[in-house]
């Protein structure tokens, strides 16, 4: 097993390669009540009914996927916090993906102004990127995670295992994530999964594509705990894939959406700050290695929707659209009050 340190609000580690099973049960003893949230899909595949039935934990059950960060779900959860008396020295513990840690980290974060809550994510996405950091939230009818705090967990436990039995189109989707962290930040990453032929090779090596992914976001997060500036260069890709997410009413996986956004922004870096062609290629071409999308169909997704989207989302400022992009590989810089008309040249570029 492996821990990295993250020092937010308050300081915790990432463990990756403990076994979840005996994590959740160490948490027993810490705490006097506890709640596990997690998909229905999630507590059949890891028999967890059975298990917090052995442990006397009981479950909240979400929908999968981005279906459960609404206020309907997030007002169950917390009339469930108060039929069960949940007070401060009791705690919450998310097993999910990225949406089922948003949720239940918003959950805790507003629960008598804070409880604990733990994380133990179990698709890629959720591995090396959303259950790190603290940002928790749900998404309303204006767009994605408008409604949210900046709240850690005490502790994350990452368990490969729970990478088995998650789909290609998962497993892919994650991918977009540890590219993104590759070009911004760590080189190798990128080499790394040049090495790899196939997505059963990128399989292979994941627990070092995740330790590699979590040490950037350790890293950043620490430097820039309420994202002041340093942390945006996380969403390098997310401003178009945030547009994009909302337009398809969330059926697009969130790694696939960034997927698309990653390239626009690479386009958008060559032609705002002179990033090298041959990188947007490789940029492209990786994404597209392991089945990810890198184009967009203006039928379904109008170059205006997504403009007043993006508009709209935290990370403008003043009405302006604010961008990450990269001069080249590892060399961050912000793309601000674009001119709506390259804007609009780029995305042609990515028009299937």
């Amino acid at each position: 097993m492996l821990s990295i340190k993250v020092n937010a609000e308050i300081s915790y580690d990432v463990h990756i390669g403990l076994d979840w099973k005996s994590h959740l049960q160490s948490l027993v003893s810490a705490h006097k009540k506890i709640l596990i949230v997690a998909p229905a899909t999630t507590i059949e595949l890891g028999n967890i009914s059975g298990i917090a039935h052995s442990l006397g934990i009981p479950i909240f059950e979400t929908p999968d996927a981005e279906n459960q960060k609404d206020f309907a779900t997030i007002e169950r959860v917390w009339n469930l916090l108060g039929e069960l008396e949940f007070g401060r020295r009791d705690a919450i513990v998310a097993i999910g993906g990225g949406a089922t840690t948003d949720l239940a980290g918003f959950a805790a974060a507003t629960w008598l102004r804070g409880i604990a809550w733990y994380a133990i994510p179990t698709t890629l996405a959720g591995m090396v990127d959303a259950s790190i950091g603290g940002k928790t939230g749900i998404n309303t009818g204006a767009g994605k995670n408008l409604v949210g705090s900046f709240y850690s967990p005490q502790s994350v436990c990452i368990d490969t295992w729970w990478l088995k039995s998650l789909s290609d189109r998962d497993f892919s989707a994650g991918l977009a994530e540890v590219i993104k962290t590759g070009f911004i930040k760590d080189p190798s990453i990128i080499d790394l999964l040049e090495s790899c032929a196939s997505l059963d090779d990128a399989r292979a090596v994941a627990e070092e594509l995740i330790v590699k992914s979590v040490a950037v976001k350790a890293e950043v997060v620490s430097a820039d705990f309420k994202e002041g500036k340093l942390r945006e260069i996380l969403n390098f890709g997310h401003t178009l894939g945030h547009a994009i997410e909302k337009s398809a009413g969330y059926s697009l996986r969130h790694g696939e959406a960034v997927s698309i956004g990653l390239h626009f922004a690479a386009l958008l870096s060559k032609e705002s700050l002179g990033l090298n062609p041959e990188v947007v290629t490789s940029l492209r071409e990786l994404l597209r290695k392991f089945g990810l999308p890198t184009s967009v169909d203006p039928g379904a997704y109008p170059w205006e929707e997504l403009l007043e989207s993006m508009a709209g989302d935290k990370k403008s400022r003043d009405g302006r659209i604010r961008f990450i992009g990269i001069r080249g590989i590892g060399e961050v810089d912000w793309i601000e009050s674009s001119d709506p008309a390259l804007l609009a040249s780029c995305y042609e570029k990515i028009v299937a």
